[in-house]
């Protein structure tokens, strides 16, 4: 039914070179406004916007997916439709931020033990000991691994700009182990073995909720979580928030400080001014 517009919306998106992603994102989250409007597209309106948004909150869903539904939208009205944007009737929903859920090294170690598959425990492993995404390893090359500068190559990654991180002796290990057991695969280091691809996120995250559940942890964990442990536990070693702002490929150093939230203190060497010497006042 909306065959034409999906088609002008992805060549919208590719004459400003979005990622393939990016599009089908947009592509499906404006199929399921256009059907529940259920107008023409020709006739729809920012308040039509405004009353999906809000039928959809009250369903339950978070800002966070609301404000990728505004996105979507927004981007269709201004470069298929043409129709002028109102950020007054539909402004972007104030995100929650909520503090990251962390794991310690012993609750690491744990994840690890309870998955089986050498590939999946070896992706887990390379996003703990790099500060990698999800998507970033699912994205791995055979080449990415350079063993004598011990660094990994991260490419594809979500602002597009290509960085090293680093690789550990403990992980190489691992991989090495992998590869040998699975094949030697010298493309795409971790391919679905049914289609020779790349993974999708969802099977990562899939694994990883059987995993934490067999380790017995925090519900609220999630393969991103071991990207924020990465980062929060280099910060607890003392690693200058510098260097993990480059190694974990931030662009806005406010998007590292957030681990200085979550780090251990008492590692961190703070104390409490109640904790002071017995006799020391101030003034």
């Amino acid at each position: 039914m909306y065959d034409e517009y999906m088609r002008l919306l992805e060549e919208a998106g590719r004459i400003r070179n979005l990622k393939e992603r990016s599009i089908t994102c947009y592509k499906n989250y404006v199929s399921y406004f256009l059907d529940y409007v259920k107008k023409d597209p020709s006739d729809i309106t920012c308040q039509d916007v405004r009353d999906f948004l809000l039928a959809k909150k009250d369903e339950g869903l978070k800002a966070t997916t609301l404000n990728l539904y505004n996105s979507a939208i927004r981007f269709f009205y201004r470069n298929v439709l043409h129709i002028l944007w109102d950020d007054i009737t539909v402004p972007r929903m104030i995100i929650d931020h909520r503090l990251p859920t962390v794991l310690t090294v012993d609750e690491i170690d744990r994840l690890l033990d309870a998955t089986d598959d050498l590939k999946y425990k070896a992706m887990l492993a390379t996003m703990y000991s790099s500060g990698m995404r999800v998507s970033e390893v699912i994205h791995l090359h055979y080449d990415d691994i350079s063993r004598t500068n011990m660094q990994i190559h991260v490419r594809d990654t979500k602002n597009r700009m290509d960085r090293f991180t680093i690789l550990s002796k403990k992980n190489l290990d691992l991989l090495t182990e992998y590869w040998f057991k699975k094949g030697r695969p010298t493309g795409i280091l971790f391919p679905n073995k049914f289609t020779g691809g790349y993974l999708t996120v969802s099977t990562l995250e899939q694994v990883m909720r059987r995993s934490v559940l067999n380790a017995g942890l925090p519900r609220t964990a999630t393969p991103h979580s071991l990207r924020h442990s990465f980062a929060t536990h280099m910060m607890e070693a003392g690693v200058e928030q510098r260097s993990i702002q480059t190694l974990l490929g931030h662009r806005d150093p406010k998007s590292t400080e957030v681990y200085l939230h979550v780090s251990n203190k008492a590692i961190m060497g703070i104390r409490s001014p109640f904790d002071r010497e017995e006799g020391v006042r101030n003034g």
